[in-house]
Formats: C-alpha cells, sequence, structure tokens
C-alpha cells in the first residue's frame, strides 16, 4: 500500500482506520523530513497491516495545531482515533518501525 496524502478533508479517514496509523508531519523544506519520507514511502509499500500518512505542515496549518507540531518532522501513531506515541525529529527506519511496534 501507498503513502496516503492526509488534509483535514480526508483525516476522518486517519482517525477511523481500524489499522494502526503513522502519520509524517513534515514540510518540504525541511532536511530531515526529506531524511526521514523514504523510510516512510518504504514501511508503508512493506507493511500493509499499517495506515500510513503524510501530513505537510504548510499546507495543513490546522491539522498541525490540532496535533500540536512545534518541529517536524513529528512522527504520531494513532490507535482507535487515539494518539499512542509521538516522537520529534528525524529517525531510521528501524526506530520508526520500533515505535509502531510498541
Amino acid at each position: 500500500m501507498s503513502v496516503f496524502s492526509v488534509n483535514k478533508n480526508n483525516f476522518h479517514s486517519a482517525e477511523t482506520s481500524e489499522k494502526l496509523v503513522l502519520l509524517d508531519f513534515y514540510a518540504d523544506w525541511c532536511g530531515p523530513c526529506r531524511m526521514v519520507s523514504p523510510f516512510i514511502d518504504e514501511i508503508a509499500e512493506e507493511n500493509p497491516q499499517y495506515f500510513v500518512g503524510k501530513i505537510n505542515v504548510d499546507q495543513e496549518p490546522e491539522l498541525a495545531q490540532t496535533f500540536g507540531v512545534s518541529s517536524i518532522p513529528m512522527l504520531v501513531v494513532m490507535k482507535h482515533g487515539k494518539i499512542v506515541l509521538q516522537s520529534s525529529g528525524a529517525k531510521s527506519k528501524a526506530e520508526i518501525l520500533a515505535m509502531l511496534e510498541e
């Protein structure tokens, strides 16, 4: 499965997903975000059991504010619409997968 581009109009899909949700808050101009992005894409392709979405904070400031994004990249793991884990800063693929297994 590929990465879902999440915005305020389709956020309900992420929020109500039966799958464990991984959201990547990013910006195109952010160097660390560009480092993490390929890992997010790989995780989405290799793990169809997860709902993986990316949220561009410049295009979706309301969602960024709702989640209290103060630095990017910020990764959020949600289960049944509730945040179970969040982390800011660049992570390796292994670290991101570990977040999903907690």
